[in-house]
């Protein structure tokens, strides 16, 4: 009897010890960016992306968000000779809800008859981890 309650006081210490030592599970973050411009009337938006090894901060925004935006600006610019564009991102841990709300956005230009919409596919454009020297 004396050797089942020691035993069982062990395993309860154990169980309740690797409770707290357990960390939280990364969640994976998504993204997607658009691009429009005041001076044309072509409106670029990415496919939904995962994004690489990112976490949001503890405010939930997504660390170096400004550099994602430039990453589209850049590529527009460099690749397909488009300057003065605006881009912005939009990211989330639910890809469910930044679908839907990449459906709402992208539907509010559909209603715009005089904007054509352009989607950039993965393969020719991905988001990828800044490196930011300190």
């Amino acid at each position: 009897m004396k050797f089942a309650k020691i035993t069982l006081s062990l395993i309860l210490a154990f169980v309740v010890c690797s409770a707290f030592s357990f960390k939280k599970a990364k969640k994976e973050v998504y993204a997607f960016g658009v691009s429009a411009s005041f001076t044309d009337t072509v409106v670029y938006y990415t496919e939904i992306q995962l994004l690489d090894s990112v976490q949001l901060d503890k405010n939930g925004f997504l660390p170096q968000r400004d550099l994602y935006s430039y990453q589209l600006k850049n590529y527009l610019e460099l690749e397909k000779n488009l300057s003065n564009r605006t881009c912005m991102i939009y990211f989330s841990e639910n890809k469910v809800k930044l679908n839907k709300e990449m459906a709402k956005i992208v539907s509010q230009y559909k209603k715009n008859k005089s904007v054509t919409l352009r989607e950039v596919k993965t393969t020719e454009f991905s988001f990828k981890k800044p490196i930011v020297s300190e």
